[in-house]
């Protein structure tokens, strides 16, 4: 392996230790009981999207292109599942200790999930006729024979496999779906001492009445997870109406082949081939699971243990922002001085508001807005629904290629276009992923523009649970450099040139780029230079590469990574001056910032992009500057506070292996809480 490459990591595997962090939170003991059932549950569904999105696309190229290397450790597509393979293998066995440890916590809570083996003969008898009565005339067993074939099996749906006898010792396969959205999935079995079983141990336990004439040799419960992902741009035509194509991909995507199948239980290596054979499922993709195949069901367990609040977070309610006056029209206050939210800590309503006094305002003439991610009931749309109503120009990007989300976003580009607004569905190659909002109002016969630029999705929901940062200003050049953005959008183009916004494709890398060697020649005159980042991913491998040149020239370099970081910091006259951490706690952290430079010559963005060339090169993406002094400090406070943070935060070796930071001689600091303790203390202030 060359030189260059030592100081990278696959980013497959960074994956992977990412969710090994959220895990822990799930092992942790200064986790709430009741929070760590939702690590748990959280775990296992990006594990689930993981095989969807990333082993699918492996397991394409290494059909395809077997030979392909990727560009950072020269792995090639079999070799990178070989090994995401043998890493999940170990982090699975760690989660089914976890999980069984759960158990035993929850059980001392008052809450019980038992199977047949824990239960009383007359709880067992109760069960039979529950499962006679409600269960066994809704479900639709199958013995597959050669006028039966194997169905089909839903990508993530429970099904229970059961190996069948003759007395001529013949023996068939019988399948049982357990998945339904008629019966629940907890079945109570005592309501005295909140006993439950899972439907699909009630299903397999009583599979024997199923097929009757049988003798029952084997059985297990099994899911298969389904590849997810397809590239909708390399198979999209012009003729076909573009939301009706992505409509029907949604559908295509349901019925791709299966990249992994779950075992609950040891079955002989003979059925287990003839279950490959008929989904299409290489025997190396096989997981064996000591837990329930969904852990879905631990939050209504949650929901049953509610009232003890000591199991619990303590409860914590987004505050109203000190920089708004609730007496004052948002839009006047926005034009007096930038304004900054910081969700979760502050509550999203400010911005709300303003979108709806834009609904309102006779003065305002248009609403230009990106939808990526938005909520189920989504007042921002309701909005935009408004504003076009009452007569205003609204335009709107709805991505319909928002992996997972394609159905909400196409329902609501459905009610946009029936209210009246202009909607368009994203660019060629290029997913919009910025979150950019321009309102423009007519002031003494000029159009004045309000822009507001964020970190995160319009979404009331996640602006509860995600950290994201959401700048709203009055800054003409800023409001002209966004109405350009929109109109090459409008035009299925992309921005060429910016100064003060930073836009992907085009004007986002090379700008970073120039930023970081600015430091550089700071560091080189025997200046301070800083190079301080907060993201989600890092994988870029040009900018990797600058920023290992930049710790070369002695620039220092702070990098908070939640989940991806294939740059290995600490390495000695390569990476030795960069430091990377990752925060997992009770909030995702979902906010971006770039601060290059230290002291008064500091420059802080905050941006939509992380630094994958994915954001930087393949997806429209806005940063944009934090002029206002105080705003700046501001950002720059939250980012020392988070490298500061020694209960949530891990940091990583030079080795790749990420250690929780310890308090030692410091306090105790959890940056989460300390930012919203912050936002309670500004509320009481005021």
């Amino acid at each position: 392996m060359e030189t260059t490459e030592q100081i990278f990591m696959n980013r497959e595997l960074s994956w992977l230790k990412f969710n090994e962090r959220v895990l822990e939170e799930a092992e942790s003991e200064q986790t709430p009981l009741c929070e760590r059932l939702s690590f748990a549950s959280i775990y296992q569904s990006n594990l689930d999207e993981f095989f969807m999105v990333r082993v699918g696309s492996l397991v394409d190229q290494a059909h395809l292109s077997p030979n392909i290397r990727e560009n950072k450790t020269n792995m090639t597509p079999d070799e990178q599942i070989e090994a995401v393979f043998r890493v999940v293998r170990r982090l699975n066995e760690r989660k089914d200790f976890i999980y069984a440890k759960l158990l035993g916590r929850i059980e001392a809570a008052g809450v019980r999930l038992v199977d047949f083996r824990k239960i009383s003969r007359q709880e067992s008898e109760k069960l039979e006729r529950y499962f006679d009565s409600e269960i066994a005339p809704l479900i639709s067993p199958i013995i597959v024979g050669r006028r039966q074939p194997f169905p089909f099996v839903r990508s993530k749906d429970i099904w229970a496999a059961v190996v069948l006898e003759r007395k001529n010792g013949k023996r068939k396969i019988g399948l049982i779906p357990c998945t339904s959205s008629v019966f629940p999935r907890l079945i109570e079995v005592s309501a005295k001492d909140r006993t439950y079983m899972l439907a699909e141990e009630l299903i397999l336990h009583f599979s024997a009445k199923i097929f009757a004439g049988y003798t029952i040799r084997e059985k297990s419960l099994f899911r298969v997870t389904r590849n997810a992902d397809i590239d909708a741009d390399a198979l999209y035509e012009e003729d076909i109406d573009y939301r009706e194509f992505m409509a029907e991909l949604i559908k295509k995507r349901r019925r791709l082949a299966p990249v992994r199948l779950e075992l609950t239980r040891e079955l002989d290596g003979e059925i287990v081939r003839a279950l490959c054979k008929h989904m299409d499922v290489r025997r190396e993709h096989v997981f064996r699971a000591n837990t329930p195949l969904d852990l879905s069901f631990l939050f209504e367990i949650q929901d049953i243990l509610r009232q003890k609040s000591e199991l619990f977070y303590s409860r914590r309610i987004p505050q109203r922002s000190a920089m708004f006056d609730p007496a004052r029209p948002v839009l006047e206050q926005v034009k007096a001085g930038d304004k900054l939210l910081s969700y979760p800590y502050e509550s999203i309503k400010p911005f709300l508001t303003m979108l709806q006094e834009a609904a309102n305002d006779d003065s305002v003439v248009s609403i230009k807005m990106t939808l990526y991610r938005v909520a189920k009931q989504s007042k921002v749309v309701e909005a935009l629904i408004e504003a076009a109503e009452n007569g205003k120009d609204v335009l709107v990007l709805v991505e319909l290629k928002a992996r997972f989300d394609e159905e909400n976003n196409i329902e609501w580009s459905r009610r946009l276009e029936a209210a009246g607004c202009n909607v368009i569905y994203g660019l060629d190659g290029y997913k919009v992923h910025s979150k950019l909002c321009l309102i423009t109002r007519m002031e003494d016969g000029h159009a004045q523009y309000y822009t507001q630029v964020g970190t995160g999705n319009y979404n009331e929901k996640t602006a509860r649970l995600y950290t994201d940062l959401s700048l709203m200003t009055f800054d003409q050049e800023i409001g002209r450099e966004a109405a350009e953005v929109f109109r090459a959008l409008a035009m299925g183009e992309t921005v060429r040139a910016t100064r003060k916004l930073m836009v992907a494709p085009h004007c986002l890398q090379d700008k970073v780029l120039a930023m970081i060697d600015e430091e550089i020649a700071h560091a080189q005159a025997g200046e301070d230079a800083y190079i301080g980042v907060k993201i989600n991913s890092l994988t870029d491998k040009a900018i990797m590469r600058r920023l290992a040149e930049a710790s070369c020239a002695g620039v220092k370099i702070d990098l908070i990574v939640r989940g991806i970081c294939c740059l290995i910091p600490g390495i000695p006259g390569r990476t030795e001056n960069i430091r990377v951490i990752s925060i997992v706690g009770r909030f995702l952290e979902h906010s971006r910032i770039y601060i290059f430079g230290c002291g008064e010559r500091a420059k802080v963005y905050i941006a939509s992009a992380d630094y994958m060339t994915r954001n930087t090169l393949r997806r429209v993406e806005v940063a944009a500057p934090v002029e206002d002094q105080a705003l700046r400090a501001r950002v720059i406070a939250m980012f020392n506070l988070m490298l500061r943070d020694n209960m949530q935060a891990r940091r990583m070796d030079a080795d790749g292996t990420y250690k929780r930071m310890e308090p030692g001689e410091e306090a105790p600091l959890n940056a989460q809480e300390a930012l919203y303790q912050q936002a309670y203390d500004a509320v009481i202030r005021v």
